[in-house]
């Protein structure tokens, strides 16, 4: 790896911390990062650089290199949270939100940073540049409303390989995961309506009470996850929406169960959604009621699982940079991520990069309004992203 690509990704340390800050401060939900795509659009434009916008907020921008290659993709998603921004673990964070009930509470707004970073000692270093390299900036990845677009315009280029960042506060900041295999859980979406026959409290036995089945169906689902997944391969299941009735003497119509279940290994998830379907019907059927599925109902997510050589390549990248102590350990984490699409079709890997830092604040768990970053991590982010492009 080229030592100047170092001291290149160092020249726009303060860039990025200032970019970072500014995506801050104007955080935007799924598919509605307007301001966001601007401030990206003003970058991207003072650099002439070649961008492709998409159907919505998403962006492309494509960097050919001088001689013919592989086409590599490399992403950062844009979205912010609908989270109030609170004070971090020490006190005051360098950066707020300016938009109350809204705030970057993942860290996505330094994943665009280090994106723009990279990219930049990309187009400055194109002459050596073997491949053609796409830069997606990618909308709604809360919500997975911005990948399918963003697969969709993929598919008219010959990608052969992807890689991905994401910021993780279970991490010290410095160290970057980079292992092959699982890394990031997929997700078994849960939701359906368990149906009866509404009527007065006064007379349950004319009545057909879906509260009664739907009870029986969360306590057995606990039950059957402990019992009937393998112990060897880690399933969560968490039922967070149980929705029935309005009035105390009143017998519901439906009552309305929701949640996930978030798995490593594909034939355990498959098995975790049988799980959910069996027993949801049998045990309504049980009581006389009937259920009907939601859309959510379904695998929504795959697992994120490092190709080894992809993980490899990054990895020796980043040491002959940063040298053997910029990589680190950690347990695969739990958090669901819609760069697994891109891996269903494309080899590729997602690095975890770590923002644990007591020093400066940050380590509380994503998607809270404590969430903070160590911004000092952010030039070895952009230094994965070239050792993914650069390496051979």
């Amino acid at each position: 790896m080229d030592r100047n690509l170092k001291n290149a990704i160092e020249d726009k340390r303060d860039y990025m911390v200032s970019l970072r800050r500014e995506l801050h401060r104007f955080p935007e939900v799924s598919s509605k990062e307007y301001r966001t795509r601007e401030i990206l659009l003003r970058e991207l434009e003072a650099l002439g650089a070649e961008v492709e916008k998409l159907g919505g907020t998403g962006l492309i921008v494509r960097i050919d290199g001088k001689e013919p290659g592989p086409c590599r993709v490399i992403r950062a998603d844009m979205d912010g949270l609908p989270v109030t921004e609170e004070d971090n673990l020490r006190g005051k964070k360098v950066c707020v939100s300016e938009d109350p009930g809204k705030c970057h509470a993942c860290g996505h707004d330094a994943h665009m940073a280090m994106l723009m970073g990279a990219l930049r000692v990309l187009l400055e270093h194109r002459e050596n540049l073997k491949c053609t390299v796409l830069c997606c900036f990618e909308e709604g990845e809360e919500y997975n409303t911005g990948v399918y677009k963003m697969l969709e315009a993929l598919s008219k280029y010959p990608v052969e390989e992807c890689f991905s960042l994401h910021v993780y506060a279970g991490l010290d900041a410095g160290k970057l995961d980079i292992a092959p295999g699982p890394r990031m859980s997929g997700m078994v979406g849960i939701g359906f309506n368990v149906i009866g026959r509404p009527g007065h409290g006064s007379r349950p036995d004319q009545a057909v009470n879906p509260i009664v089945p739907a009870a029986h169906i969360v306590t057995q689902l606990d039950s059957a996850f402990n019992n009937q997944l393998s112990a060897e391969e880690p399933v969560t299941l968490s039922l967070c929406v149980f929705d029935a009735g309005e009035a105390p003497n009143v017998i519901p119509e439906s009552a309305y169960i929701a949640g996930t279940a978030r798995y490593f290994s594909p034939a355990e998830g498959d098995k975790a959604l049988e799980i959910v379907k069996r027993i949801a019907v049998n045990t309504a059927d049980s009581y006389r009621c009937k259920v009907e599925f939601a859309e959510r109902n379904r695998i929504i997510l795959p697992p994120v699982i490092n190709v080894p050589g992809i993980a490899g390549r990054v990895s020796r990248g980043v040491k002959e940079m940063y040298g053997d102590d910029a990589i680190g350990s950690c347990s695969p984490w739990f958090a669901s991520e819609s760069f697994s699409l891109y891996l269903e079709k494309y080899p590729g890997a997602v690095g975890l990069l770590g923002i644990r830092n007591e020093a400066c604040g940050s380590g509380a768990p994503h998607h809270n309004g404590r969430f903070d970053i160590d911004e000092g991590v952010m030039p070895l982010g952009a230094a994965a992203h070239l050792a993914f492009v650069f390496g051979e």
